[in-house]
């Protein structure tokens, strides 16, 4: 069916003399250094229509994403080094109960949230300073609307 792809035995006597096989041997190191890349290094315009092209690497991300996904690669790190160091535990002392070694290693965890939580709450508020140049006018009026109807129609009143 695949002519090409079919394994053909070979003629008895069919060996090659020394000079095919040195010319056979100059080809196939030929073939294994010929390059396989190109790159032009000819000047890139400064403007032009041509849409981008997607770069090898990480996609570009924002800031805030790019610092939530180091958490998430540390934190899952993290895990499986605590899960594995007690899986090695269980098994080196082969009579390790798995609730107690689930409260040794996640009272420290728990320990460490609980702190966390209480360092982000006991931080005081900032102090807002305000500086203004020229005439100021506060206006400190509460403004009470009531929407209501199929047709959302607002009434504001003072």
């Amino acid at each position: 069916m695949y002519p090409d792809t079919t394994p053909q035995t070979a003629s008895a006597g069919a060996g090659l003399s020394e000079a095919q096989a040195e010319t056979e041997a100059r080809r196939i190191i030929a073939d294994a250094y010929r390059p396989t890349a190109y790159r032009d290094d000819t000047a890139v315009p400064t403007h032009g229509d041509t849409p981008p092209v997607t770069q090898p690497g990480r996609p570009p991300m924002s800031r805030g994403a790019t610092d939530a996904s180091v958490l998430m690669l540390a934190g899952g790190a993290t895990t499986a080094m605590v899960g594995g160091t007690a899986a090695v535990l269980m098994y080196v002392s082969q009579f390790a109960d798995p609730v107690v070694c689930g409260l040794v290693f996640g009272a420290p965890t728990a320990l460490v949230l609980a702190l966390a939580r209480l360092a982000a709450r006991a931080k005081p508020a900032p102090d807002v300073h305000h500086h203004y140049e020229g005439p100021v006018y506060q206006d400190r009026r509460n403004v009470h609307s009531r929407t209501t109807g199929v047709w959302a129609k607002t009434n504001n009143h003072q």
